[in-house]
């Protein structure tokens, strides 16, 4: 039945392909040979399948985990550089009719404060998040077809690109909604969204089924085929997900893995990017409720392993995780964090910290605001970037994926990570990130390997000191 060029979720996700892959995993847990040779071909930067991963996960010998860990860290600085990626979400409505029951926007949850954003107050959020220095955001909105028509989101979109404050700009806007038609992704296309993220939570259709009792989100091959359904509709940057935590991690890991090999087989690019969301606190939610909890050594070891099997998909941790967490999983894969985050709808706007705690999705562990985490990025020798050039110049599915896999990409992000980080410096940075700032782009600028690009570089920086704004490569 196993079939990654079917379109059916049941073929291209196949139960069977993944229960036997485990087995195999589980058999060649020890087999020295066949792991050394995996790491060896780990390497070259040139991917994994979703089984030769799976044999590395189950793996239990310290030394060859040890040697995971440092192949993960060396492809992540091979393709990524000291590159770290900011975005934050922002959520439009908590109205939902979907009753997962994972999620504290669940249909029967009473406690919640139900909201809906109007377009002013869209407004309202997005100056706040201009004036924190975010290029780059995440739309999010629970499902139900009263509150949230994709009308509604079209209409929030446009509302969205239309503002600017001072020098604010949101200059990419990526799309995480409920599952829809090729019409509908169409349309969101049509509208110049980025990336179209949808996360499949757990692969396991039985547990799927537990997890999604009612609601158009319990349809497991309507959601698992939305991702070809956006492809179809245009939509050729698309972002896939599970949260750990819910099922077991071993066969969610294979599913996400054999779900980026469907999208290669099918349409010729992988996918944009992966989240990688643990369970965590949330109202009406006890995140203690669910028994798979994956521990910190285990989660970083798929954070790494994903690296590996997919080294040049963009990897994205949020706000869940702790500092502490997060700074790990930068060195062994993640190259998108969220910064200064709020999950409730109107959060960057609301002072009462009850409002904000009363309507949120999910507890945040990082709490710092977006310069502190800049800061904190700078400080560990990592070069924050708010680059939107490659979606703005048309580097998107195939095309970018063939700069990413020849390396050309990579003189590109540098040198965009670069410009825009000076525009942070300028523009919203405190003295303290400023100085750190300007001290990592001289260190970064000469890692420009393309001679014309880092010349250019150098004569927009001074541009940028003296008041302009928005240079790309």
């Amino acid at each position: 039945m196993y079939d990654p060029k079917s379109r059916r979720a049941d073929e291209f996700i196949c139960r069977e392909e993944i229960e036997d892959t485990l087995r195999w995993a589980e058999e060649h847990k020890s087999d020295r040979p066949l792991l050394e040779s995996l790491l060896e071909k780990a390497k070259t930067a040139k991917g994994l399948t979703h089984r030769e991963a799976a044999a590395l996960l189950f793996c239990d010998q310290p030394d060859l985990n040890d040697e995971i860990f440092r192949i993960a860290r060396d492809v992540k600085e091979k393709i990524y550089g000291a590159r770290i990626v900011l975005f934050a979400p922002l959520y439009l409505s908590n109205y939902c009719v979907n009753t997962c029951t994972y999620c504290p926007y669940h249909a029967k949850n009473k406690n919640i404060v139900r909201k809906k954003l109007t377009q002013e107050e869209i407004r309202n959020e997005v100056i706040a998040l201009q004036d924190l220095g975010h290029k780059r955001l995440l739309l999010e909105a629970g499902e139900h077809p009263k509150y949230n028509p994709i009308e509604y989101i079209l209409e929030s979109i446009k509302t969205i690109y239309s503002i600017q404050h001072k020098n604010g700009k949101i200059r990419r806007l990526n799309v995480n909604i409920a599952a829809t038609t090729v019409e509908n992704y169409r349309k969101l296309h049509e509208a110049e969204i980025g990336t179209y993220q949808l996360f499949q939570e757990t692969y396991h259709p039985d547990e799927y089924k537990k997890l999604h009792p009612k609601g158009p989100k319990a349809d497991y091959a309507w959601h698992t085929e939305a991702h070809d359904r956006a492809m179809e509709g245009g939509i050729d940057d698309v972002g896939l997900g599970v949260l750990f935590g819910l099922t077991l991690y071993k066969y969610d890991f294979v599913g996400l893995l054999m779900h980026a090999e469907h999208l290669e087989a099918v349409w010729g690019v992988g996918p944009h990017t992966i989240s990688v969301p643990r369970i965590c606190p949330a109202d009406d939610i006890d995140p203690h409720s669910f028994s798979n909890a994956v521990p910190d050594d285990i989660f970083l070891k798929i954070v790494a392993l994903i690296r590996l099997a997919v080294p040049y998909t963009g990897m994205i941790m949020s706000t869940r995780e702790s500092a502490r967490t997060r700074e790990a999983a930068l060195k062994l894969g993640i190259s998108q964090i969220s910064g200064g985050s709020r999950t409730s709808v109107g959060g960057y706007t609301i002072r009462d910290i009850r409002d904000i705690e009363n309507s949120a999705q999910f507890e945040t562990n990082d709490r710092r605001s977006l310069d502190e985490v800049v800061r904190w990025l700078l400080e560990n020798h990592y070069l924050p970037s708010f680059c939107t050039a490659c979606y703005r110049a048309g580097r998107t599915g195939d095309r970018f994926m063939e700069f990413a896999k020849n390396g050309a990409i990579a003189d590109y992000c540098q040198a965009n990570a670069i410009l825009t980080m000076k525009e942070y410096l300028c523009d919203y940075a405190t003295e303290k990130t400023r100085t750190e700032g300007e001290a990592v782009i001289r260190l970064e600028l000469p890692k420009v390997k393309n001679e014309k690009f880092r010349n250019a570089s150098v004569k927009r920086l001074e541009r940028i000191a003296e008041g302009e704004r928005d240079f790309r490569f």
